[in-house]
């Protein structure tokens, strides 16, 4: 491990906290450095730019799906399971990525790839998986619980039920025993 590491993780871990809770545009560089206890040239040494942190930041935001040997169709009822939990622990500020693309708008090209790449993966798992479960059409059903699952995250910013998730689960399990998989 470089000397550089924990610097590069005392950053990551101020910006995750600081970009997720107050906002890209709302928190400067010299607040993520003073939060990880750096100088701004420090951090400015470890990223080159605001944009490299924030696309650092958003990178660090993808976490793999853990691997399961659940049949398909649970797997994806589980995606919306998770999504209540995180709802239900109180701290939800929306999807990172959604935020990031909103906050930067046409400013920052690279924030919306990296947003795009992490939707399009997501959609693909739950296309994947519906293919092992013989789906008839299963990139049309998976970018319909897709919305499902985009739809719970807006409605939880606005109604702020945890709950929201779940109905979205249950829709998403209509779509598939329509689809003719059970679960």
């Amino acid at each position: 491990m470089t000397e550089r590491a924990p610097m590069a993780e005392r950053i990551m871990q101020a910006a995750d906290r600081l970009f997720y809770r107050k906002g890209i545009r709302a928190v400067g560089v010299d607040t993520v450095a003073a939060e990880a206890g750096i100088s701004k040239r420090s951090l400015y040494d470890t990223f080159a730019s605001k944009d490299a942190l924030v696309a650092a930041y958003l990178r660090q935001r993808i976490q793999p799906v853990p691997p399961s040997d659940q049949p398909p169709a649970t797997q994806i009822l589980a995606l919306f399971d998770r999504l209540q939990a995180r709802f239900a622990e109180g701290d939800f500020r929306g999807c990172p990525f959604v935020n990031a693309v909103t906050e930067l708008a046409e400013d920052c090209a690279t924030a919306r790839a990296i947003a795009r790449d992490f939707k399009a993966d997501r959609r693909h798992h739950i296309a994947s998986l519906l293919s092992q479960a013989g789906a008839p059409d299963p990139d049309t059903l998976a970018s319909q619980i897709a919305l499902l699952f985009e739809g719970a995250i807006a409605a939880m910013l606005v109604q702020q039920d945890p709950a929201v998730a779940h109905h979205a689960r249950n829709a998403a399990n209509v779509l598939m025993q329509a689809a003719g998989i059970q679960n």
